[in-house]
């Protein structure tokens, strides 16, 4: 079965905003909602359909793959939630759907003493930037009240007019079984009023997006998908109340030469079979400069060695991670024809010296085996003496 577009579902535009999703959500999921409308199949299906869309369109993730591809599916990602679920008693439903109602029961908050929205904005740091910490210059586009209406969205002069379905109030009356509570007006959400003249700068929305630059200092030691929160630098409530909150997204670059996890660096070292074979001192290159590593006698390809320290510092402490090496025994190649002979020289001697120590160690377990041999004849000769006297 074909689904519908989510936009269209909702009846917004595809450059609205998180705020126009949750009006545009409310209202159509106040009036579907199956306590409303028991045994009605239709509304059921309808609800579903309402709020699956809400659900793609405010999470940004979903929303973003949902513009480029198209319909959210689970077999994008096993744990999503974008799919429906027929259980009407999930919290965040009603919560959502009914936050406004019982908001005003027991005193509703009014748009003035509400944030304004959040927004999200991802940040690209290079290895050596995430380790040291880093002051970062961006440009955030947000939404700033329109300058001409001031917010209001109508033209400058001109007068809003009053909503007829609430009477200006901002508020309708609702009788739910035995209960009459207030709910917000789903034709001027509130406002009490609607615009008649719009703004011809903001078209009437109250807004206006603007870009504004921000230095962001990054700390030491953040990691990939680390968020980082600044009070206040979101946009602007159109209300009059306070600002939105900004969070900064990390995401670190892959690195040419290390690879952290956690607060671990690794690297991979090549050395050469004469220093493997023999030992030696060799230079590691680390975030901050170079340090010196001892490498054993006889050591094999992929020994791992940690250097303590020299990791990654924890957030908010002074411990660090520690770097872990692994060593690669470069083979040699375009040899010349006397490194050729040193070599097969080499590998003779070994084998040579191989065999024999095989012959020795024969010859040394014949004889031990035939002191063992010799000592059992002595000790039955004398046990054969004792017994006869």
């Amino acid at each position: 079965m074909m689904k519908r577009d989510y936009y269209r579902i909702l009846g917004i535009s595809k450059s609205s905003n998180n705020r126009a999703i949750k009006k545009a959500y409310k209202r159509l999921a106040m009036r579907y909602h199956p306590d409303k409308n028991p045994n009605n199949k239709d509304a059921e299906n309808k609800f579903k359909e309402v709020k699956e869309a809400y659900e793609t369109l405010i999470d940004s993730n979903k929303r973003a793959y949902y513009d480029q591809y198209g319909h959210y599916t689970n077999s994008i990602n096993n744990n999503d939630n974008s799919g429906f679920s027929n259980n009407f008693n999930n919290k965040s439903d009603f919560g959502d759907i009914f936050g406004d109602i019982f908001g005003d029961i027991f005193g509703n908050k009014s748009n003035k003493s509400r944030k304004g929205e959040d927004l999200f904005f991802n940040v690209n740091l290079t290895l050596e930037e995430s380790i040291c910490g880093v002051v970062k210059n961006i440009k955030v586009p947000i939404l700033k009240l329109c300058h001409i209406c001031k917010g209001s969205g109508s033209r400058p002069g001109t007068k809003l007019n009053r909503c007829r379905t609430c009477n200006g109030k901002g508020q309708i009356h609702m009788r739910q079984g035995f209960f009459t509570v207030q709910q917000t007006c789903p034709t001027c959400y509130g406002k009490g009023s609607f615009i008649k003249n719009v703004c011809e700068v903001c078209k009437g929305s109250g807004q206006l997006e603007i870009l504004k630059s921000l230095s962001v200092k990054i700390p030491s030691g953040v990691n990939n998908n680390d968020k980082i929160k600044l009070s206040g630098e979101g946009s602007d409530n159109i209300s009059g109340g306070s600002k939105g909150d900004l969070y900064i997204q990390i995401f670190v670059k892959k690195h040419s030469t290390f690879e952290r996890k956690g607060n671990d660096l690794y690297c991979k070292i090549p050395i050469s079979f004469v220093t493997a074979a023999l030992g030696g001192d060799i230079e590691i290159p680390t975030i901050n400069g170079r340090v010196k590593l001892k490498i054993p006698k006889e050591t094999q390809t992929n020994k791992l060695f940690r250097i303590k320290g020299k990791g990654v510092k924890y957030l908010k402490s002074s411990v660090c991670g520690d770097l872990l090496c692994k060593v690669i025994v470069k083979t040699p190649t375009n040899l010349n024809e006397r490194q050729k002979y040193l070599l097969k020289n080499f590998h003779y001697d070994t084998e040579s010296n191989k065999n024999i120590n095989n012959k020795v160690t024969e010859v040394a377990n014949k004889i031990y085996q035939r002191s063992i041999n010799l000592f059992n004849n002595m000790k039955k000769f004398f046990e054969d003496i004792i017994n006869k006297c």
